[in-house]
């Protein structure tokens, strides 16, 4: 069997890799440059590639192609390739029949990194034999070419359960659904909700499903599925019955996660570590040691008395709104970046209410500068990351707070969200040690 897969980054070499091991002729074909660090591990095991174009003779010979999740499946190459009948997975599709442990998957618009993290951490703790990957920078499919694991702990995005066939996790975790993405869907909040709702798809009654109670739209999608999994719904919002361990015990323990949306994070990941069997003894002692995540609601320094939060993570409205809900002080808020077909309607009453200052960081801050003008704040645009932490800071007086959370892809400024992240950081570090 000859396999080709395409994209030559985390998720594309994991996959080759993978496809090596088990004895499988595989080449690599990206349409951009692979990035050094994964090109020398593909001439470091000897796996033919391309980069810079796919070339379709070489490619239409192949037995099955695996796609890496960023490649939308209207893609030309996918087209071409459809034409010609050769099946097309997905990289975790690919992965799953290998791995023989039990599988976790965390999906949802926002807080999927933290929960994962923090389930991860819970059967670390527990001495269980886990592995984190997925949408967090270590592929799924390399996870199983080094060491068999008991517990595979994923975070999943849509782009990666859009397509899934086969893939069946043990326990699946449903946070949110919020307009994101949009784009990739032709503007449709359903076809998005439904991708996320594939991770149900193979599910039995033997599996558990976890989602967050309080969430409408989960509400309303699934009122229209026929759910298989014993359902474990999470709600925050409702009073708790009496005696309610998992609240019992989060009100015993500090927080280190500011937010509601992190006590639902948090409920969620301690539900589905019983669920394997942890003990609640166990989840107490491992919270405390639990730390927040870069990029995350992540306290960066307080220069001039001005708290600075890096949530360079909040890529949409919903995961924006969250953050501002996060504090009780007067926020200047820096925003922007690669608008996805953001509706920011639902943003202006959160906005008039606790922002005391704007400012719009992008190529183009038009869309989002012209969605708040009518609140009368100060908006100014930006477009580097220097600029407007220093504009920010102007606006701030002593016990505010500074808040990075763009609602907005990075991709117009910066390589990535941990880019716009990093320069954030910088900055403020700079401040503080007097050079800003």
């Amino acid at each position: 069997m000859t396999i080709a897969v395409l994209g030559g980054g985390e998720s594309g070499t994991g996959a080759a890799l993978l496809a090596q091991q088990k004895g499988i002729e595989v080449f690599v074909s990206d349409a951009a440059s692979i990035a050094d660090p994964y090109k020398q591990l593909l001439l470091a095991h000897g796996i033919p590639f391309e980069e810079k174009g796919h070339t379709l003779a070489n490619l239409a010979r192949v037995h099955k192609v695996i796609k890496s999740p960023g490649i939308p499946n209207e893609a030309g190459i996918l087209l071409e390739l459809r034409k010609r009948a050769i099946p097309i997975l997905d990289e975790i599709e690919f992965a799953f029949p290998y791995a023989q442990g039990m599988v976790i998957a965390v999906t949802g618009s926002n807080g999927k990194s933290t929960t994962a993290h923090l389930i991860h951490h819970l059967l670390k703790a527990a001495k269980r034999n886990a592995v984190l990957a997925g949408n967090v920078g270590y592929s799924f499919a390399k996870s199983l070419t080094e060491r068999t694991h008991d517990y595979y702990v994923l975070e999943l995005s849509s782009f990666q359960l859009e397509s899934i066939e086969r893939f069946h996790p043990h326990i699946a975790c449903l946070l949110t659904i919020a307009p994101d993405h949009l784009d990739r869907y032709g503007h449709s909040l359903d076809a998005y909700a439904q991708a996320k709702l594939n991770v149900l798809r193979n599910m039995t009654q033997t599996d558990h499903f976890i989602y967050n109670n309080d969430d409408q739209l989960i509400q309303n999608h699934l009122s229209n599925c026929r759910l298989l999994p014993q359902a474990h719904p999470i709600s925050i919002a409702s009073h708790a019955p009496e005696g309610d361990p998992i609240s019992a015990l989060l009100r015993s323990n500090t927080t280190y996660l500011p937010g509601k949306h992190n006590q639902l994070n948090a409920c969620v990941a301690i539900t589905a570590a019983l669920l394997t069997g942890v003990s609640m003894e166990q989840i107490q002692d491992a919270l405390p040691t639990f730390r927040s995540l870069p990029h995350r609601l992540e306290w960066c320094g307080a220069p001039q008395g001005i708290d600075c939060y890096n949530d360079s993570k909040a890529t949409n409205v919903a995961a924006a709104a969250v953050a501002l809900e996060s504090f009780s002080q007067p926020i200047v808020w820096i925003a922007g970046g690669k608008d996805k077909g953001n509706d920011y309607t639902d943003l202006v009453p959160i906005v008039k209410e606790k922002v005391k200052a704007m400012v719009c960081l992008g190529k183009d801050n038009s869309t989002i500068a012209t969605a708040f003008a009518s609140l009368g704040i100060p908006i100014r645009e930006t477009d580097t990351m220097a600029a407007a932490v220093q504009t920010a800071l102007t606006f701030a007086a002593k016990g505010d707070v500074v808040l990075l959370s763009p609602a907005c892809a990075s991709f117009d400024l910066f390589k990535n969200f941990e880019d716009r992240g990093d320069q954030f950081r910088m900055q403020i570090q700079t401040c503080l040690n007097g050079r800003l």
